[in-house]
């Protein structure tokens, strides 16, 4: 993979300003394009641990997606300049430090914005909805006859949705869902699509691997033709881009310093209890790691005698703050250092084979691990948050089992009934215009009638994953309780 190709600042509709006073390059109109819109905003209410909480101190994803951009910039900005200063790569412009810079900073935003309602576990009960019910619903197709939805799918169609990703929808959303001018959605550079594009492969070539690219799907079958486009332009062909990584390294540092900051904050874990797992961590790891290791919880210990000596209120939680900004400082280090001594093979794609992400054998791997283990003990695994998880499947079972009812037949010869219509009137205008325009497209392609038919119904189920994934959890809850009649 060479640079020149990986920076693509062309557009799937290509267009670039004439103005003579527009000085800002293809990415930085990006940049603006991301925080401008409503998919943007709506991270503010979108869980990022702790679903529907009342705290301003607590983390959503909005916040969450800031601090990814701000560490991915920073990573940025380091590897540009090693890769200039240790003369890595001859084909690497001085020009592009800034624009990996930019293109991480947008990646960063974007990253989760394709999540559904509640976190995480949105996406879990999504996938555990259709493996359940594609095979139980039956549809009367033009024919007459009776099939089952897992009968008429395509198996890339079906695997999309028992596959279901955030970040696939990611892709979707800003490539087409954003309906502002056409079904380009945002319409965004090449380079920073490619960026966030974390695993590239479609749903039907998972498997068990430790190769990234074949842990989870990358792509829907309804954007193959965007991913092959893509491949071709940026000169990945079925590689991760190496940006990529960078990407993900960010995301890994964000969430895994925060997710122990907010579970302080919270009262799920003291920070005594905090140090007494990372002191019990010191025997497990390896001699290489130890020394790093040791070091870092050394310095949370100090920062909270220092806090005592400072005489503040709740010297605990500020030892812990200030810990989680000297480890994000340490893991940038270590992910840029990483970077450069991987560089070979994150280019010519070898690099995630055996699953590798830029903190494996480093000296913040151990502490990348350890942080993530205590957050999920502590923070993910307490009452509160697996009651609100119980609630949130009711929730997105109830919405699914009522939008996938109202699209089934919509857009065909079948009468709806009068609550379908009107379920389908609270169907965002932009996803509908979408599924028309791509409909129209099967209709007019040469496939086969059957196959004709069975895209349709595919692109109407979409359709629902695209109207749930653009609720917040606030807007999910309220709906559900109000076409249940709660509260009325």
């Amino acid at each position: 993979m060479e640079w020149k190709k990986l920076l693509c600042d062309d557009r799937v509709r290509n267009y670039k300003s004439n103005s003579s006073n527009d000085f800002r390059t293809e990415y930085e109109k990006d940049y603006h394009r991301i925080i401008g819109s409503a998919s943007f905003r709506r991270l503010q209410d979108k869980t990022q641990v702790f679903p529907l909480d009342n705290s301003d101190f607590v983390r959503t994803r909005l916040t969450h997606s800031l601090e990814v951009s701000s560490f991915a910039k920073s990573l940025g900005q380091n590897i540009g300049r090693g890769i200039i200063r240790e003369r890595k790569d001859p084909g690497f412009l001085p020009e592009y430090q800034g624009y990996i810079c930019d293109v991480l900073q947008c990646a960063g935003l974007l990253h989760d914005i394709g999540n559904p309602p509640f976190g995480h576990f949105g996406e879990t009960a999504i996938r555990d909805w259709f493996k359940v019910h594609l095979p139980e619903i039956t549809y009367q197709r033009d024919d007459g006859s009776m099939q089952t939805l897992s009968e008429i799918l395509l198996p890339q169609m079906q695997a999309d949705f028992y596959n279901f990703e955030g970040n696939t929808q990611a892709l979707r959303l800003v490539a087409k869902l954003h309906y502002l001018v056409d079904e380009y959605g945002m319409n965004l550079t090449k380079a920073l699509l490619g960026t966030i594009i974390k695993y590239p492969g479609s749903s039907v070539e998972i498997k068990k691997s430790k190769h990234i690219k074949y842990k989870k799907m990358g792509y829907y079958f309804a954007e193959r033709a965007l991913f092959e486009d893509l491949q071709e332009s940026l000169g990945t062909y079925g590689n991760r881009h190496p940006l990529a990584f960078v990407l993900e390294a960010a995301d890994d540092i964000a969430y895994k310093t925060a997710d122990i900051e907010d579970a302080v904050k919270k009262g799920c874990i003291t920070y005594g209890q905090l140090v007494r797992e990372l002191r019990g961590y010191e025997a497990k790891i390896s001699e290489k790691q130890k020394g790093a290791f040791v070091r870092l919880t050394d310095s949370l210990e100090e920062k909270y005698e220092r806090a005592l000596k400072r005489g503040l209120h709740h010297p605990e939680s500020n030892a812990v703050q200030n810990w989680a900004v000297y480890v994000q400082g340490w893991m940038i280090n270590a992910a840029t250092e990483s970077f450069l001594k991987n560089y070979e093979a994150l280019m010519d794609g070898s690099y995630g084979a055996q699953g590798e992400d830029l903190f494996t054998d480093t000296e913040g791997e151990a502490m990348m691990d350890a942080l993530g283990d205590i957050a999920y003990r502590y923070a993910f695994q307490i009452t509160p948050i697996l009651k609100l998880e119980i609630a949130a499947q009711r929730i997105l079972d109830f919405l699914l089992d009522t939008f996938v009812q109202a699209v089934l037949y919509f857009d065909t010869e079948r009468e709806l009934t009068e609550v379908q219509r009107k379920m389908m009137s609270l169907v965002s205008d932009n996803y509908i215009a979408i599924y028309r325009q791509f409909a129209s497209r099967a209709d007019k392609s040469e496939q086969a009638m059957p196959a004709k038919e069975a895209e349709k119904l595919y692109l109407r189920l979409l359709l629902v994953t695209d109207h749930v994934c653009g609720m917040t959890d606030s807007y999910a809850k309220r709906l559900y309780q109000e076409l249940n009649g709660i509260g009325i």
